[in-house]
């Protein structure tokens, strides 16, 4: 059964589908991220000729939403024809930003329900960073004295 919030973040998600710029893969992508405020931020995706420099519908939704200082998330809807998950770019973002948010990605079977740690069960992420870090200054610091 879908929640009547879950009803109107997928209609919004259409809706951001329909805005797409996808001239050259015609793989148009929307995405609707609720925040923990009750707000709701779009995103579509935007491609490039060169494709490198093309934008996934999630990370533009993540990113404006961040840029527009909300910093946490309870739900992102992915809607595409085809129900494709998020690629390994969006994965790590929705890991850092969404980590327990549901992500909802709609198929055309129905509705799929995941986690952003679901989605990408070994990321990296901070702690990595920091054990690196740590490592490095832990060098410099010996040498240092040597």
């Amino acid at each position: 059964m879908i929640e009547t919030d879950s009803i109107s973040l997928i209609e919004y998600a259409k809706g951001m589908q329909s805005r797409a710029y996808a001239p050259y893969s015609n793989f148009k992508v929307g995405a609707a991220l609720q925040t923990s405020c009750g707000s709701i931020i779009g995103g579509c995706n935007i491609e490039s000729v060169s494709y490198g420099l093309t934008i996934c519908a999630e990370r533009v939704a993540i990113f404006n939403a961040i840029s527009s200082g909300y910093k946490t998330f309870t739900h992102l809807v992915l809607m595409t024809d085809s129900g494709a998950y998020p690629c390994g770019a969006c994965r790590q973002i929705i890991f850092e930003f969404c980590p327990l948010a549901t992500i909802i990605i709609i198929t055309p079977q129905g509705i799929e329900y995941t986690t952003g740690q679901e989605l990408l069960p070994y990321a990296f992420n901070k702690s990595d960073l920091e054990k690196q870090t740590g490592e490095i200054l832990k060098k410099q610091s010996l040498e240092n004295v040597l």
